[in-house]
């Protein structure tokens, strides 16, 4: 048989108490003492009583919730990200909704309209790879529920946003390349219509334009962000006996696709084949040799979401759309050393 929800009644009648005092004493009301709201916590606690949070948040008409659409949550980068959200969303007294859209533009869609249907008080959104469509984003806008944009950002205007210097970043990689002596040098990229494929291929382009170094389009390879990415481009350079010395990757998971591939068919990082990519992770640190790369700071960026989506939540309609744009740093390990002909 189930066994009915603890009250609020039943904790005032344990007490011998008004269900209006035990109500304050769970919220620390200032007109109830602190012995008294010890006891009746701690009585709440024994009985198994659990606030019925749907009806307080409809009292309020604010729920303390918000909902986050993240593309993925293997990838290290989204998951530092959403472990700084947590820490400040709980520091400001929100609880977070975590979905997952798996790289799908209608699995997303469908998240949004549930986070919209659960009154959440805002929005963090990372778009997916596939997402062409933002009526769904304009619709969160008209429904005036503040919203923000990170690391991948739609072609939209009046929106909050927090992105890196994707650009920038691409090319402090690509020169330094070039700088320590690579000519012979491919960029294995992500899609180029979502912003930080597009950004990180025209920062590869911008340092080789710079040094004028003529791009061989075969060395351009456009895809997803993923391991078989890198794995599918490098063979199919490898088995054309075409691959450059260098090779610049858009994200860390496609150049440990090059590393697999580059074990398996018996080449050595970087004596025969060097690189470096875009976004930091502890696992390639632990590479042999360690990967160089772009590092983007997810604290920075979870902070300055939270912030002005925070602002945004309080002022509402007087609240101005804010971008934000995050400098990138160079992280030089054990690839992106030295210049190592390709034997």
């Amino acid at each position: 048989m189930k066994e009915k929800p603890v009250t609020l009644n039943d904790i005032a009648a344990k007490l011998n108490i008004t269900p209006v005092t035990v109500s304050k004493a769970l919220r620390n009301h200032p007109d109830i003492s602190p012995k008294t709201t010890k006891l009746v916590k701690k009585t709440a606690a024994e009985l198994g009583y659990l606030p019925n949070i749907i009806a307080r948040n409809l009292a309020a008409r604010k729920s303390n919730t918000i909902g986050v659409v993240l593309p993925k949550i293997e990838h290290s980068f989204f998951a530092s990200i959403i472990e700084s959200i947590y820490d400040i969303a709980e520091e400001n007294g929100y609880e977070v909704i975590l979905t997952i859209s798996q790289e799908d533009n209608e699995r997303e869609k469908r998240q949004i309209q549930t986070l919209l249907a659960m009154k959440v008080d805002g929005i963090i959104i990372s778009i997916s790879e596939k997402t062409r469509d933002t009526s769904i984003f304009e619709l969160v806008k008209r429904r005036g529920v503040p919203l923000i944009f990170i690391d991948r950002i739609p072609d939209m205007e009046n929106i909050n946003k927090v992105a890196v210097d994707d650009r920038g970043g691409a090319f402090k990689a690509t020169e330094h390349a070039i700088k320590i002596g690579y000519r012979k040098i491919g960029h294995f990229a992500g899609y180029t219509n979502i912003n930080i494929g597009r950004e990180r291929y025209l920062g590869f382009k911008d340092a080789m334009k710079k040094h004028k170094i003529k791009i061989n389009p075969q060395w351009v390879i456009e895809g997803d962000y993923s391991e078989k990415h890198g794995y599918n481009s490098f063979m199919k350079l490898y088995k054309e006996k075409n691959l450059p010395d260098f090779i610049f990757t858009a994200t860390y998971p496609i150049a440990l696709g090059i590393y697999a591939a580059a074990a398996e068919v018996g080449l050595k990082i970087p004596d025969d084949l060097d690189l470096i990519c875009f976004g930091n992770a502890k696992a390639i640190e632990l590479l042999s040799p360690p990967l160089s790369c772009v590092d983007q700071s997810t604290q920075l960026i979870s902070q300055h979401c939270m912030s002005i989506l925070l602002e945004n939540i309080i002022k509402g309609e007087e609240f101005k759309p804010k971008s934000v744009l995050i400098e990138t740093d160079l992280i030089i390990r054990g690839t992106c050393v030295k210049y190592n002909r390709a034997k």
